[in-house]
């Protein structure tokens, strides 16, 4: 029977047995990933390793005991639960069913391979009149080819003539018909396009067939072709100007998916111009080369004043406007071990919300500033005055979906306050003053994460820019944060997505295609 975990020890006895065999009624207890919280009826509180090996595990398990705690005032029944050991039930072995499969291996199906198309359907369809003609002349040529190839065995001299008027019965018509299409067509001319029966057909005749076979598809054609002309031009509400030519049909405006796609880089929330009606729109080439000469005045402008990088000034403003209100700022390393992730509750195996990059030595980069801060704050508050306020900022690495909010590279900032003050009135002041020292609308709306459990989500229209929590939380035993705490984190590149309209948040990352918003692949 496999030993049960101090956890269910716990909830099953309802008492605790500490290291001089003295036994504690328990209050309450709290359970994170690897520790427990257990807050005794007498007062005290301790924290201890959620292990099944553990000497506190071993005592539990037993009946044994010198003395109750005078304070606890625990029940004979209670005293009484944890000697029988009552609660315990026996366990039974349940034998799986085993499906044994009969039969050897199967076969892989060989996977489905595409079928080339045929050639034919990739043509383009000819008008209707000369697509008939084209079949009345296809029948002779073939009907005449039949008695040449039993001809062939005895005269091949004869054979090589059928061959040639066939060819030549074969040959497409030719394009000087489109320029004879003013001309009317005879009327005898589709009476010609008959075929003719096989029995009529002959070796030595084949070649005047042929001959008349092509002028009488030519001369269909050619009658195809002026009936539609003269249809057009009877159907063209401005009769005088002629047949419209393909420029004159398309519209000129009308942006192809690279086209836009290249506008789209181009402009900013300035530029005014609305590529969802593209017909108000100057011609592709002449909207493009205003832009660039946009862009490129633009960026001589910042080189001629400021010369500051838009990501790095916000993250001087932020430390300026933290450090103003108490906080100190911290750096540390953007490699973490794998322990700290499990104590945030993170699986790098299995967990599909937080993907991490795994380097050498069993070190990852960090998906957030939040483990390195709980160990901050544990050891300030040995050392600095109640509350401690710390902050940081810094880049997490996530493999998350390229999109148009999502970055795998980001620059986070993470605040925290433990101790005194540590509200949620608090904490939601912090956070108007911040976003609205920056210049940014917002609203809060209340939700729930894996890591915190219940937040304080902070939007700009649909786009997320935090999520603030009011500890403490369960995870906090395993850093050995005893003390309320609050604390929000914001991505940077967001901050400056909502702040300047950006539609894509990778204009002010990190990025070799954009400088302060501005698109420089010109």
């Amino acid at each position: 029977m496999d030993r049960p975990t101090l956890e269910r020890l716990i909830r099953l006895n309802g008492v605790w047995l500490s290291r001089n065999d003295v036994l504690h009624g328990i209050k309450s207890y709290e359970v994170s990933r690897r520790k427990i919280r257990i807050v005794l009826d007498c007062g005290d509180v301790l924290t201890v390793n959620n292990s099944r090996t553990s000497a506190s595990a071993r005592s539990l398990r037993g009946t044994k005991y010198k003395k109750v705690c005078k304070k606890c005032r625990l029940s004979e029944d209670r005293i009484q639960t944890f000697v029988s050991k009552s609660f315990y039930e026996p366990q039974t072995a349940v034998i799986k069913p085993v499906t044994v499969k009969t039969g050897g291996p199967r076969k892989a199906e060989k996977k489905s391979v595409a079928r080339p198309v045929n050639a034919a359907v990739l043509k383009p369809a000819a008008p209707a009149a000369a697509s008939s003609a084209a079949a009345s002349a296809a029948k002779p040529a073939a009907s005449a080819a039949t008695p040449s190839a039993a001809a062939s065995a005895a005269k091949p001299a004869a054979s090589a003539a059928t061959l040639s008027a066939a060819a030549s019965a074969a040959k497409p018509v030719a394009p000087a018909a489109a320029s004879s299409a003013a001309k009317p067509a005879a009327p005898a001319a589709a009476p010609a396009a008959k075929p003719a029966s096989p029995a009529s057909s002959s070796v030595s005749s084949s070649p005047a067939s042929a001959s008349s076979l092509s002028s009488s598809v030519s001369a269909s054609a050619s009658s195809a072709s002026a009936s539609a002309l003269s249809s057009s031009a009877s159907n063209d509400p401005n009769p005088g100007t002629g047949v419209k030519t393909m420029s004159e049909e398309k519209n000129v405006n009308s942006l192809t998916p690279s086209m836009m796609k290249r506008l789209e880089a181009l402009m900013t929330p300035e530029d005014g111009f609305d590529l969802t009606h593209p017909e108000d729109l100057p011609p592709f080439k002449e909207l493009e080369s205003l832009l660039i000469e946009r862009r490129k005045e633009e960026v001589r402008k910042i080189y001629a004043t400021s010369r500051e990088d838009m990501l790095a000034e916000l993250e001087r403003d932020i430390s300026q406007f933290l450090r103003a209100r108490g906080f100190m700022e911290i750096k540390s390393s953007v490699l973490i071990p794998e322990e700290y992730l499990l104590k945030m509750g993170i699986d790098v195996n299995e967990d599909g919300e937080y993907k991490v990059f795994k380097t050498t030595g069993g070190m990852y980069l960090r998906p957030m500033l939040a483990p390195v801060l709980y160990n901050y704050l544990r050891r300030f508050d040995r050392i600095l005055p109640d509350p401690v306020k710390i902050f940081e900022i810094g880049t997490c690495y996530r493999r998350e979906s390229d999109g148009g909010t999502h970055l795998e590279e980001f620059t986070m900032v993470n605040f925290c306050q433990m101790g005194k003050g540590a509200t949620k009135e608090e904490i939601m002041s912090l956070i108007t003053d911040f976003l609205n020292h920056l210049g940014i609308s917002f609203e809060f709306e209340g939700d729930e994460c894996k890591v915190y459990g219940d937040t304080i989500d902070v939007m700009h229209g649909d786009m997320e820019l935090s999520s603030a929590v009011v500890g403490p939380v369960p995870m906090d035993i395993d850093w050995g944060i005893n003390k309320p705490w609050i604390g929000a984190g914001f991505g940077l590149e967001r901050l400056l997505m909502a702040k300047h309209g950006f539609r894509n948040v990778k204009r002010g990352s990190r990025s070799e295609l954009y400088y302060n918003g501005i698109y420089i692949n010109l």
